[in-house]
Protein backbone atom coordinates (compact mmCIF):
# COMPACT_ATOMS: atom_id res chain seq x y z
CA UNK A 1 0.00 0.00 0.00
CA UNK A 2 1.40 3.55 -1.23
CA UNK A 3 2.58 5.45 1.81
CA UNK A 4 1.94 9.20 2.92
CA UNK A 5 5.06 10.58 0.97
CA UNK A 6 3.53 9.06 -2.19
CA UNK A 7 0.06 10.51 -1.88
CA UNK A 8 1.82 13.99 -1.34
CA UNK A 9 3.98 13.39 -4.04
CA UNK A 10 1.23 12.63 -6.41
CA UNK A 11 -0.28 16.03 -5.37
CA UNK A 12 2.64 17.91 -5.89
CA UNK A 13 3.22 16.87 -9.41
CA UNK A 14 -0.73 16.94 -10.04
CA UNK A 15 -0.93 20.61 -9.06
CA UNK A 16 2.19 21.24 -11.31
CA UNK A 17 0.74 19.67 -14.25
CA UNK A 18 -3.21 20.71 -14.27
CA UNK A 19 -3.48 23.23 -11.48
CA UNK A 20 -4.93 26.53 -12.57
CA UNK A 21 -6.72 25.12 -15.43
CA UNK A 22 -9.59 23.35 -16.60
CA UNK A 23 -9.29 19.20 -16.93
CA UNK A 24 -11.23 17.11 -18.79
CA UNK A 25 -11.98 13.64 -16.75
CA UNK A 26 -13.76 10.68 -17.98
CA UNK A 27 -13.94 7.47 -16.26
CA UNK A 28 -13.32 4.75 -19.18
CA UNK A 29 -14.11 2.09 -16.74
CA UNK A 30 -17.73 3.38 -15.88
CA UNK A 31 -17.55 3.50 -12.15
CA UNK A 32 -17.01 6.82 -11.81
CA UNK A 33 -18.38 8.15 -14.92
CA UNK A 34 -21.29 10.12 -12.53
CA UNK A 35 -18.91 12.27 -10.42
CA UNK A 36 -16.54 12.96 -13.23
CA UNK A 37 -19.28 14.93 -15.48
CA UNK A 38 -19.73 16.83 -12.31
CA UNK A 39 -16.30 18.28 -12.51
CA UNK A 40 -15.18 17.85 -15.99
CA UNK A 41 -14.05 20.90 -17.44
CA UNK A 42 -13.92 22.76 -14.35
CA UNK A 43 -10.68 24.61 -13.43
CA UNK A 44 -8.35 22.29 -10.79
CA UNK A 45 -7.40 24.88 -8.29
CA UNK A 46 -4.80 23.07 -5.91
CA UNK A 47 -4.45 19.61 -4.87
CA UNK A 48 -3.42 18.58 -1.28
CA UNK A 49 -2.75 15.24 0.68
CA UNK A 50 -3.45 14.41 4.59
CA UNK A 51 -2.26 10.94 5.33
CA UNK A 52 -3.08 8.32 2.35
CA UNK A 53 -5.79 10.88 1.19
CA UNK A 54 -5.67 12.59 -2.25
CA UNK A 55 -7.62 15.66 -2.84
CA UNK A 56 -8.10 17.94 -6.29
CA UNK A 57 -10.10 20.81 -5.70
CA UNK A 58 -12.15 22.44 -8.40
CA UNK A 59 -13.53 25.61 -8.81
CA UNK A 60 -16.83 26.03 -7.57
CA UNK A 61 -16.71 23.77 -4.34
CA UNK A 62 -16.55 20.55 -5.34
CA UNK A 63 -13.70 17.79 -4.68
CA UNK A 64 -12.52 14.32 -5.92
CA UNK A 65 -11.71 12.49 -2.97
CA UNK A 66 -9.10 9.36 -3.62
CA UNK A 67 -7.33 6.80 -1.39
CA UNK A 68 -5.35 4.75 -3.50
CA UNK A 69 -6.00 1.76 -1.26
CA UNK A 70 -3.56 -1.75 -1.80
CA UNK A 71 -4.02 -1.46 -5.46
CA UNK A 72 -4.79 1.65 -6.58
CA UNK A 73 -1.71 3.50 -8.71
CA UNK A 74 -1.73 6.64 -11.01
CA UNK A 75 0.40 6.63 -14.74
CA UNK A 76 1.04 9.82 -16.43
CA UNK A 77 1.84 10.06 -20.07
CA UNK A 78 2.03 12.81 -22.04
CA UNK A 79 -1.17 13.60 -24.51
CA UNK A 80 -2.44 12.75 -26.46
CA UNK A 81 -2.73 9.41 -24.50
CA UNK A 82 -3.18 6.06 -25.62
CA UNK A 83 -6.66 4.03 -25.57
CA UNK A 84 -7.46 3.11 -22.32
CA UNK A 85 -5.88 0.08 -21.13
CA UNK A 86 -7.12 -2.62 -18.37
CA UNK A 87 -10.02 -0.79 -15.70
CA UNK A 88 -9.18 2.48 -15.73
CA UNK A 89 -11.88 4.36 -13.59
CA UNK A 90 -10.89 8.10 -13.95
CA UNK A 91 -8.65 9.47 -16.82
CA UNK A 92 -7.58 13.36 -16.27
CA UNK A 93 -6.59 15.03 -19.26
CA UNK A 94 -4.56 18.53 -18.99
CA UNK A 95 -3.08 20.74 -21.72
CA UNK A 96 0.04 18.83 -22.11
CA UNK A 97 0.08 15.75 -19.76
CA UNK A 98 -2.72 13.15 -19.07
CA UNK A 99 -3.15 10.60 -16.02
CA UNK A 100 -4.83 7.23 -15.82
CA UNK A 101 -6.18 5.85 -11.88
CA UNK A 102 -6.65 2.13 -11.88
CA UNK A 103 -7.93 0.15 -8.64
CA UNK A 104 -8.60 2.92 -5.75
CA UNK A 105 -10.70 1.98 -2.77
CA UNK A 106 -11.84 5.29 -3.03
CA UNK A 107 -12.52 7.77 -5.72
CA UNK A 108 -15.86 10.11 -5.19
CA UNK A 109 -16.56 13.30 -5.73
CA UNK A 110 -17.35 15.18 -2.46
CA UNK A 111 -17.72 19.14 -1.70
CA UNK A 112 -15.14 20.84 -0.05
CA UNK A 113 -16.65 21.03 3.45
CA UNK A 114 -16.90 17.46 3.84
CA UNK A 115 -12.76 17.06 3.36
CA UNK A 116 -13.42 18.33 7.33
CA UNK A 117 -14.87 14.94 8.11
CA UNK A 118 -12.76 12.88 5.73
CA UNK A 119 -9.71 14.17 8.14
CA UNK A 120 -12.00 14.39 10.99
CA UNK A 121 -11.19 10.51 11.29
CA UNK A 122 -7.48 10.82 11.12
CA UNK A 123 -4.76 11.39 13.24
CA UNK A 124 -1.74 14.41 12.18
CA UNK A 125 0.37 14.06 8.54
CA UNK A 126 4.19 14.23 9.58
CA UNK A 127 4.60 15.51 6.38
CA UNK A 128 1.88 18.34 6.88
CA UNK A 129 3.26 21.71 8.31
CA UNK A 130 0.20 22.39 10.69
CA UNK A 131 0.58 18.28 12.25
CA UNK A 132 -0.62 18.92 15.67
CA UNK A 133 1.92 15.88 17.31
CA UNK A 134 0.71 16.47 20.58
CA UNK A 135 -3.01 14.34 19.55
CA UNK A 136 -0.99 11.81 18.43
CA UNK A 137 1.06 11.44 21.69
CA UNK A 138 -2.35 11.60 23.75
CA UNK A 139 -3.69 8.77 21.34
CA UNK A 140 -0.64 6.49 21.87
CA UNK A 141 -0.45 7.02 25.56
CA UNK A 142 -3.82 6.45 26.49
CA UNK A 143 -3.41 2.98 24.90
CA UNK A 144 -2.48 -0.54 25.77
CA UNK A 145 -2.47 -1.80 22.33
CA UNK A 146 1.06 -2.23 20.74
CA UNK A 147 3.49 0.36 19.20
CA UNK A 148 3.44 -0.96 16.06
CA UNK A 149 -0.21 -1.42 15.69
CA UNK A 150 -0.64 2.19 17.32
CA UNK A 151 1.81 3.45 14.28
CA UNK A 152 -0.61 1.57 11.48
CA UNK A 153 -3.47 3.68 12.94
CA UNK A 154 -4.33 5.93 10.54
CA UNK A 155 -6.29 8.05 13.33
CA UNK A 156 -3.07 7.89 15.50
CA UNK A 157 -0.42 9.32 12.60
CA UNK A 158 -1.75 9.71 9.15
CA UNK A 159 0.43 8.28 6.25
CA UNK A 160 2.65 5.41 8.40
CA UNK A 161 2.36 2.18 6.53
CA UNK A 162 4.20 -0.99 7.22
CA UNK A 163 7.84 0.53 6.76
CA UNK A 164 7.99 3.59 8.20
CA UNK A 165 6.20 1.32 10.90
CA UNK A 166 9.03 -0.80 10.55
CA UNK A 167 12.17 1.08 9.97
CA UNK A 168 10.84 3.77 12.46
CA UNK A 169 10.79 1.37 15.46
CA UNK A 170 14.22 -0.31 14.66
CA UNK A 171 15.82 3.20 14.45
CA UNK A 172 14.58 4.13 17.77
CA UNK A 173 15.50 0.37 19.46
CA UNK A 174 11.97 0.28 20.55
CA UNK A 175 10.25 -3.04 20.81
CA UNK A 176 6.90 -3.18 18.76
CA UNK A 177 5.21 -5.07 21.05
CA UNK A 178 5.31 -2.50 23.75
CA UNK A 179 1.92 -1.17 24.86
CA UNK A 180 1.25 3.16 24.33
CA UNK A 181 1.18 3.26 27.78
CA UNK A 182 4.78 1.96 28.26
CA UNK A 183 6.16 4.65 25.56
CA UNK A 184 7.20 7.69 27.28
CA UNK A 185 7.12 11.43 26.05
CA UNK A 186 10.67 11.76 25.25
CA UNK A 187 10.92 8.80 22.98
CA UNK A 188 7.60 9.70 21.19
CA UNK A 189 9.35 12.88 21.00
CA UNK A 190 12.02 11.44 18.89
CA UNK A 191 10.33 8.94 16.93
CA UNK A 192 8.10 11.88 16.02
CA UNK A 193 10.89 14.58 14.63
CA UNK A 194 12.75 11.95 13.08
CA UNK A 195 9.23 10.32 10.84
CA UNK A 196 8.81 14.02 10.21
CA UNK A 197 12.54 13.92 8.27
CA UNK A 198 11.98 10.40 6.83
CA UNK A 199 9.14 11.37 5.10
CA UNK A 200 10.13 14.91 4.10
CA UNK A 201 12.78 12.74 2.13
CA UNK A 202 10.78 10.60 1.14
CA UNK A 203 8.40 13.11 -0.78
CA UNK A 204 11.60 14.60 -2.08
CA UNK A 205 13.02 11.26 -3.20
CA UNK A 206 10.33 9.35 -4.43
CA UNK A 207 11.50 6.62 -2.39
CA UNK A 208 11.55 5.56 1.50
CA UNK A 209 15.34 5.67 2.59
CA UNK A 210 15.72 4.89 6.62
CA UNK A 211 19.47 3.32 6.38
CA UNK A 212 22.31 5.68 8.12
CA UNK A 213 25.05 5.67 5.51
CA UNK A 214 27.24 3.84 7.97
CA UNK A 215 24.84 1.20 8.09
CA UNK A 216 23.98 1.46 4.40
CA UNK A 217 26.03 -2.02 3.20
CA UNK A 218 25.89 -5.83 3.58
CA UNK A 219 23.11 -7.43 1.64
CA UNK A 220 21.19 -6.17 -0.85
CA UNK A 221 17.57 -4.54 -0.89
CA UNK A 222 14.34 -6.53 -0.82
CA UNK A 223 13.89 -5.55 -4.26
CA UNK A 224 15.04 -4.35 -7.26
CA UNK A 225 15.75 -0.51 -7.29
CA UNK A 226 13.75 -0.33 -3.45
CA UNK A 227 16.73 1.00 -0.56
CA UNK A 228 17.86 -1.21 1.65
CA UNK A 229 16.25 -1.40 4.83
CA UNK A 230 17.19 -2.24 8.37
CA UNK A 231 14.30 -4.94 9.25
CA UNK A 232 11.55 -4.58 6.43
CA UNK A 233 10.92 -7.81 4.81
CA UNK A 234 14.59 -9.16 5.91
CA UNK A 235 12.79 -12.12 7.90
CA UNK A 236 15.62 -14.54 8.79
CA UNK A 237 18.63 -12.25 7.38
CA UNK A 238 21.45 -10.67 9.96
CA UNK A 239 20.46 -7.72 11.55
CA UNK A 240 22.70 -5.56 9.33
CA UNK A 241 23.94 -3.61 13.23
CA UNK A 242 24.31 -6.90 15.46
CA UNK A 243 23.86 -10.07 13.27
CA UNK A 244 20.71 -11.28 14.49
CA UNK A 245 18.25 -12.73 12.68
CA UNK A 246 15.59 -10.53 11.84
CA UNK A 247 12.14 -12.22 13.02
CA UNK A 248 8.61 -11.61 11.72
CA UNK A 249 5.03 -12.05 12.68
CA UNK A 250 1.51 -11.32 11.65
CA UNK A 251 0.11 -8.01 13.52
CA UNK A 252 -3.39 -6.81 12.79
CA UNK A 253 -3.17 -8.44 9.28
CA UNK A 254 0.22 -7.07 8.67
CA UNK A 255 3.36 -8.73 8.57
CA UNK A 256 5.68 -7.20 11.25
CA UNK A 257 9.39 -7.21 11.31
CA UNK A 258 12.10 -6.38 13.56
CA UNK A 259 15.29 -7.28 15.99
CA UNK A 260 14.96 -9.00 18.85
CA UNK A 261 18.43 -8.25 20.38
CA UNK A 262 18.14 -4.28 19.02
CA UNK A 263 14.80 -3.94 19.86
CA UNK A 264 14.40 -5.02 23.32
Amino acid sequence: MPEGHTLHRLARQHQRRYGRAPVILSSPQGRFEAGAAMVSGRVLTKATAWGKHLFHHYEGGRVVHVHLGLYGKFTEKPVPLPLPVGQVRMRMLGAEYGTDLRGPTVCEVIEEPEIADVIAKLGPDPIRSDADPGLAWRRITKSRRTIGALLMDQSVIAGVGNVYRAELLYRHRIDPFRPGTAITADEFDAMWVDLVALMKVGVRRGKIITMRPEDDHGTPSYGKGRPRTYVYRRAGEPCRVCGTAIRTTVVEGRNLFWCPACQT
